[in-house]
């Protein structure tokens, strides 16, 4: 009991020691020593005080030939404390202020990486989820021979599958909805932006079955349009998964929609 009550105190002068010698280099150290200081918390870890250390750094030694690393331990300091958006600004700025340097390859790659581990869950807003696609396409553009390449394309799919995602629920909700209008949109738009789609089969489907709802919840004059979608769409269906799950209802709906067009048809040579 004794030597563990030895242990922490000893613990807490050595504690007690660090904080004072560390606020005195806050308060009153040379800019050298400071930087001194602030590269040895960052090496130890110690990424909250470095960073304060850095902060005072990033402006005092802007003209000096250790600006450039300055930036690099700062990014990453908010990096290593999971603060990506302030991290992904530095490394951007990194990058852009040392374009001719090792590190502007990583740090661009970075930049990018943050806004990627920033990216929300598919229901929430997708602002940060486009910026991290813009940045990765732009760091395989900048550097098409970088080892990163395969990695961004990686990160760059998932972010994909994220967007389509949204899109896919907001499109089965306005299906569920009645709103066969909008679920045909949404459905379309998704075949059309993300063509390799997991959901593919289904979509196509789904937009076989609304424009099937849709034609008989229209007026007798707009039947036709939306019925004759359904063929269309059946044939889009079969034409990409010849063997669809979904064959034998979706030709269901298409055989009764040829059906309707006769009848409509028949009506329009009476009239």
């Amino acid at each position: 009991m004794k030597n563990r009550l030895l242990v922490i105190f000893v613990f807490s002068l050595l504690f007690s020691f660090t904080s004072c010698t560390f606020q005195k280099i806050v308060k009153n150290g040379t800019v050298d020593e400071k930087y001194e200081a602030a590269v040895k918390l960052y090496n130890q870890k110690d990424y909250s005080r470095a960073l304060q250390l850095f902060d005072q750094l990033v402006g005092a030694m802007r003209a000096t030939d250790k600006s450039q690393k300055i930036y690099y331990y700062y990014s990453y300091c908010y990096y290593n404390q999971r603060d990506f958006t302030m991290a992904s600004y530095y490394f951007k700025r990194y990058a852009t202020n040392f374009p001719n340097t090792v590190e502007a390859e990583e740090c661009m790659y970075m930049a990018a990486y943050c806004n990627y581990m920033n990216s929300p869950d598919y229901s929430l807003d997708q602002t940060t989820t486009y910026e991290a696609l813009k940045d990765l396409q732009l760091f395989t553009n900048t550097y098409p021979t970088s080892k990163r390449v395969s990695e961004c394309n990686d990160l760059m799919d998932q972010l994909r599958l994220k967007l389509e995602m949204k899109d896919y629920k907001i499109a089965k909700m306005y299906y569920r909805m009645d709103d066969y209008a909008a679920a045909i949109k949404g459905f379309t738009n998704i075949v059309k932006d993300f063509p390799d789609s997991p959901h593919k089969e289904e979509i196509l489907f789904l937009v076989v079955k609304s424009y099937y709802k849709y034609a008989y919840q229209s007026i007798e004059e707009r039947q036709k349009d939306r019925h004759s979608g359904v063929v269309l769409a059946y044939n889009e269906l079969i034409s990409q998964f010849p063997q669809s799950k979904y064959a034998a209802e979706a030709s269901d709906m298409k055989e009764r929609s040829k059906k309707e067009l006769e009848v409509l048809s028949h009506r329009t040579l009476i009239r």
